[in-house]
């Protein structure tokens, strides 16, 4: 499902660089739940957005889904990035402006799928969350909680294979938290969604069935 060979990552500091990510070598297969564990700075969102395809390795091999990620246009890997991933952020980034419904409706806009189709797919998830009543509702008038549930329809309805999470739980109290997870692996387990999440937490982390753990951009453990 996906693969890393020796995988590095810096940013230009001065004259020098700033190395993050350090020769990573890394395979998660299908339907894994996966927890990435380290210190602030170790390298670990950076890891889940080259991942994600929110950023690209300065050098080393991806492969996804047994796609070459580090050789593909840029307009394959926005195709990759629609029909393989969903990502879950921390800070939920939903549009302020757009309605609980359109939100969830947004990824469909750019693939190829009917209207009615679009109204079938988002309906689904809509009821599956338990969130129907809040269709019409805006962003600002929901709890965090209902947010990321948001956020987590949105990133499903596209039906992706691999769902990224950026501590997904870390703007919540410990009960929201805990149903979070708790649909993770509901979703991991019953609808065999590949899972790899960034998490502080060890509570979090125990909902996977491996831990990675890095520190000074280096794999310590995998």
């Amino acid at each position: 499902m996906i693969q890393l060979h020796q995988v590095s990552k810096h940013y230009p500091v001065g004259f020098g660089k700033n190395e993050v990510l350090k020769n990573v070598n890394l395979t998660i297969n299908e339907g894994e739940f996966v927890s990435i564990m380290g210190p602030s700075g170790s390298g670990k969102s950076t890891l889940l957005h080259i991942l994600g395809l929110l950023e690209e390795p300065s050098s080393g091999e991806y492969l996804l889904a047994s796609e070459p990620v580090h050789k593909l246009s840029e307009k394959k890997r926005t195709q990759l990035h629609r029909d393989s991933i969903g990502f879950v952020f921390q800070a939920y980034h939903l549009i302020d402006e757009l309605t609980v419904y359109e939100n969830i409706e947004t990824p469909l806009l750019y693939k190829s799928i009917s209207s009615n189709e679009r109204k079938s797919r988002v309906a689904d998830i809509l009821d599956r969350f338990n969130i129907v009543a809040k269709k019409d509702l805006f962003p600002s008038q929901l709890s965090g909680g209902q947010q990321q549930l948001v956020g987590i329809a949105r990133a499903l309805v596209a039906q992706p294979r691999v769902i990224f999470a950026d501590e997904p739980t870390g703007n919540l109290h410990s009960t929201q938290a805990k149903e979070i997870m708790e649909l993770f692996k509901e979703l991991n387990m019953n609808d065999g969604i590949t899972i790899v999440q960034v998490t502080h937490s060890d509570i979090n982390a125990q909902y996977g069935n491996r831990i990675i753990e890095i520190s000074d951009g280096i794999i310590q453990k995998s």
